[in-house]
């Protein structure tokens, strides 16, 4: 008995391995429908691969994710800084503007 369930314990270790090495893809729609009138559809796709081969492949959305990543976060957080001071920036160039055009209508006025 020992011995079958040390093969058993091999025979699984391999085809994980080659399941994480090769990669696995399961893809199926569930579609929801009375009388022929789809209501609704959903997509279920499920890659099972390393972390490696995922980024072979191209897939590496966990980094860029600010959920799932601090380095994403802190992109995210200076972008959002970035932006932020754009922002303010043209606020005090838009109400400099408006400052400017109330005195000439004031000096127009008298």
């Amino acid at each position: 008995m020992p011995m079958e369930h040390s093969m058993q314990s091999n025979t699984i270790v391999d085809v994980l391995e080659k399941v994480l090495d090769k990669g696995v893809v399961i893809a199926g729609d569930i579609t929801v429908g009375i009388a022929d009138v789809e209501l609704l559809t959903i997509k279920i796709r499920l890659i099972v691969a390393s972390v490696d081969k995922a980024k072979e492949i191209g897939m590496d959305w966990w980094e860029t994710d600010p959920f799932l990543s601090s380095k994403a976060a802190d992109n995210n957080t200076k972008a959002l800084e970035e932006e932020n001071k754009k922002l303010q920036e043209r606020l005090e160039s838009l109400e400099k503007k408006m400052d400017t055009n109330r005195l000439k209508t004031t000096n127009q006025s008298n």
